[in-house]
């Protein structure tokens, strides 16, 4: 289809619904020439969602207008994004976004024969490249390198150096995969000018940059994976969808912030090139839409009823899904989406203990609600000559009372106004007619006599702030480890002090977000 076409008939198929185009002249010098290459990038952190259909329904444009098009699995981008997928798991969820948008494709009459699909990792690890990212932050700022990945990195009060290095390897994809052009969203806007600025300080031109609208999510924010109820699974049920989109913003006249609207007039209309409201007879039966725009002004004027589009939206969603929902109910698609996802917060207990043919629940460490907390005074125990009765701080409106047996180990002096490690999901116990409502960690020595000393978390952490083994950062803890699974008692085996002074499960390091978890003195000691 796309030989057949003008250059401007490809002009305008590439740019339709789009927010704004960086290098338009370029794009049309290129159209008169031959066909364009273009790249979109996906980083494999969250499930890919209804959303996603944007950009797919984007592809398909660029594909009847004859372009070369890559499909960027940024696996290496979603680990450098504030490690939003641990490195553990970058395997599994490039897999599982590989045949997700391998799946929606298909379902909305894409030819993968057409496309190119890469993975980061396949090139960003080359010597080539490496070099190019130091050759890269010789000449970027700080200040540039923040300001790029403001929208799209993570942002925390002290960012990691991850995240500063994200846009100079987005803007370094465009040359190592070869391509004309960029697209992506509206929100991607500082990284593609940081791109522009400093590709050609490497010797590299311009690239043209194709942006789409963020488009609204059903709450009438930004439809996003963490956001359960602004967004629709791709593997969502039908009754799930129904329910969603129930609840999605959608007021009488309001086409302003109207998700259910977005969502028609960026996937439904572009795909089809038409949509139909379904409706009973008494309010005027059916009416098909060949322009977005007279739909807009029925809706606006209210001819057309918020509970009729939803209706309409429901089915022509569930047509999208149903091949996708199809393709994930093989055993080894479920396998995948639950290894890539793994859902520890919804591990429901056996009642009596798990049979003996069900799988073991996972111990993780992630499953552990690990936080700094500030001890604001500590008193001995009016009734047990070694604990300590503490009051600490853990970020939460209320410091909690802990109990710790730590009177001929530590004295008081050492721990008042001390920033120290707690484990603050473990059932509260009475210890000697005292609620305590944490356990503060210490480490241990194994050899005679025995020492103890409260971990040290980095200077600078507050009251509150995740405490997290390197690798698991992005599990949910349990809201209660329960004492018959010995969750924590599992794990503790595991956890002891480097020779370095660092704490550690496994080997791998205990930090929160200033650095890593120590020990001043008892290195090589265990830890409780």
């Amino acid at each position: 289809m796309g030989h057949e076409m003008t250059a401007e008939e490809k002009y305008h198929l590439i740019t339709r619904n789009l927010q704004e185009v960086l290098g338009e002249d370029k794009l049309k010098a290129i159209l008169k020439e031959r066909e364009l290459k273009i790249y979109w990038g996906t980083a494999t952190t969250g499930k890919p969602h209804i959303a996603y259909f944007v950009p797919m329904s984007k592809i398909a444009d660029f594909l009847k207008a004859g372009c070369e098009v890559t499909i960027l699995f940024a696996d290496l981008h979603a680990y450098l994004d504030n490690m939003k997928a641990p490195w553990e798991l970058l395997e599994l969820r490039t897999q599982y976004y590989e045949s997700v948008i391998k799946a929606m494709l298909e379902s909305i009459g894409v030819p993968l024969e057409k496309l190119r699909f890469i993975r980061g990792t396949d090139y960003q690890l080359s010597k080539e490249y490496t070099l190019d990212v130091y050759r890269l932050s010789s000449v970027v700022t700080q200040h540039d390198a923040k300001k790029a990945g403001a929208e799209v990195v993570k942002q925390v009060e002290h960012p990691l150096l991850s995240g500063l290095l994200y846009p100079g390897l987005q803007a370094l994809d465009e040359e190592y995969l070869k391509v004309d052009a960029q697209f992506g969203g509206v929100d991607q806007r500082k990284i593609f000018t940081f791109a522009e600025k400093y590709l050609p300080s490497l010797g590299y031109v311009k690239r043209i940059h194709l942006m789409n609208p963020m488009v609204p999510g059903l709450t009438g924010s930004k439809m996003s994976s963490s956001e359960e109820e602004s967004k629709i699974d791709l593997l969502d049920r039908k009754e799930d969808v129904k329910k969603k989109l129930k609840k999605a913003f959608c007021e009488p006249g309001n086409v302003e912030n109207n998700g259910v609207l977005s969502f028609i007039k960026h996937v439904l209309f572009p795909l089809r090139a038409e949509f139909v409201i379904l409706r009973d007879e008494k309010w005027g039966g059916n009416k098909t839409y060949t322009s977005y725009g007279d739909l807009e002004k029925d809706f606006a004027e209210q001819v057309v009823h918020p509970g009729d589009l939803k209706n309409s939206v429901e089915v022509a969603l569930n047509k999208l899904l149903e091949p996708i929902r199809e393709k994930f109910s093989s055993p080894q698609m479920k396998k995948l989406a639950s290894s890539a996802y793994p859902d520890l917060s919804k591990a429901k207990p056996a009642a009596k203990g798990p049979s003996k043919n069900s799988d073991p629940e996972e111990v993780v460490p992630s499953r552990v609600d690990l936080r700094v907390g500030r001890v604001l005074s500590v008193e001995k125990h009016p009734d047990a000559d070694t604990l300590y009765v503490e009051k600490i701080d853990v970020g939460e409106a209320e410091p909690r009372t802990v109990v710790s047996g730590l009177v001929q180990f530590v004295p008081p002096e050492a721990l008042q106004d001390r920033l120290v490690v707690l484990v603050c999901n473990m059932k509260a116990q009475k210890m000697r007619g005292i609620e305590s409502q944490a356990m503060l960690l210490c480490a241990f020595s194994t050899g005679e006599p025995v020492q103890i000393e409260p971990l040290d978390p980095p200077t600078g952490c507050n009251p509150g702030d995740r405490v997290f083994v390197h690798g698991y950062e992005s599990g949910q803890p349990d809201e209660e480890l329960k004492a018959k699974k010995k969750v924590f008692e599992k794990l503790q085996a595991d956890f002891q002090v480097s020779e370095d002074g660092v704490a550690q499960w496994k080997g791998k390091n205990i930090t929160t977000r200033l650095g890593n978890v120590t020990c001043k003195t008892l290195k090589g000691g265990g830890i409780r």
